[in-house]
């Protein structure tokens, strides 16, 4: 697998990458595309998927650090987290 879609996927932010990755979903679902075309197009929306994947992931890890160590701010130690 080349680099150049990999390297392209992790300049982006996850909100910027997610948005590529429809894109080029459009894109394919379109069968507009020649083959060579669609074969990269497939190949950047491969590395996006795993670098959203990859990302999603961390954070739902980070929560359940949280989560477990009792320091989520809306663990409800207060009584009344979430109250206006």
């Amino acid at each position: 697998m080349a680099k150049a879609p990999e390297k392209a996927a992790k300049a982006l932010n996850f909100e910027g990458a997610l948005e590529r990755l429809e894109a080029v979903v459009e894109q394919l679902e379109g069968g507009e595309l020649e083959l060579e075309a669609a074969l990269a197009a497939f190949e950047e929306g491969v590395a996006l998927s795993r670098r959203c994947a990859g990302e999603l992931d961390a954070a739902e890890r980070r929560i359940e650090i949280l989560t477990r160590e009792g320091s989520a701010p809306f663990d409800g130690a207060d009584g009344d987290a979430g109250a206006d």
